[in-house]
């Protein structure tokens, strides 16, 4: 099977479907998005008006969200029980609604002109980042991975996620469970080398200067 991935290292969501890629050393063709690569830009404009990636190529057909290019080429990162993969497939919405989509804000609001900023969106992303780190510790309690015991779909979204909320809305330190756990994620070697390939672009993020 040809597959062909098309984002840019920089992405939360590239990250994520990344990530995946690597727990699973699935081959691939990656497709740069940049304006280095008008090529790629183009065709990636033709298969997918919205603009919005990874989109990944699969013996001719797009297939476009992050969860779904996971669930396509890493099966076995959602579990055959459909309790447990209930669970996975929540925590996987969790970290890319609650996590991914307030860090968002501060990178959008950062880009703003100064007499179009959003104070009360920044403001409401901060509070919803507060509360989600709070239930996402809670919940944590007793396991080694977003789920459970084993690494899967909801760790893909959780690396990215909380890489760059803790970046521009750091997690308390009385959330021991989750700090642990995002030590765990940037340990895991999948994790890590994705993470490497967005170093050299880290520069372009509008957040603060990191911790």
């Amino acid at each position: 099977m040809t597959l062909e991935l098309f984002g840019h290292p920089l992405s939360s969501y590239y990250q994520k479907a990344l990530i995946a890629f690597y727990e699973t050393d699935t081959a691939f063709i990656f497709r740069m998005l940049d304006p280095a690569n008008p090529e790629n830009l183009a065709a990636f404009g033709a298969l997918w008006p919205i603009g919005k990636f990874p989109v990944l190529v699969a013996n001719g057909r797009a297939i476009m969200e992050s969860s779904t290019i996971i669930e396509h080429v890493a099966p076995r990162l959602i579990p055959p029980d459909r309790d447990a993969a209930l669970e996975v497939r929540m925590l996987d919405r969790i970290f890319d609604n609650y996590v991914m989509a307030p860090m968002q804000k501060f990178g959008a609001d950062a880009m703003r002109p100064d007499d179009g900023k959003d104070p009360i969106g920044v403001a409401d992303a901060h509070a919803m980042l507060d509360k989600t780190y709070r239930w996402i510790d809670a919940r944590l309690a007793g396991r080694g991975w977003a789920a459970g015991d084993d690494f899967s779909l909801a760790d893909c979204a959780a690396a990215p996620a909380l890489f760059y909320a803790n970046w521009a809305h750091p997690i308390a330190s009385a959330h021991a469970n989750l700090k642990a756990y995002l030590a765990r994620l940037q340990a895991r070697p999948s994790v890590a080398r994705a993470a490497r390939e967005a170093e050299p672009y880290l520069h372009m993020v509008p957040f603060p200067p990191r911790p």
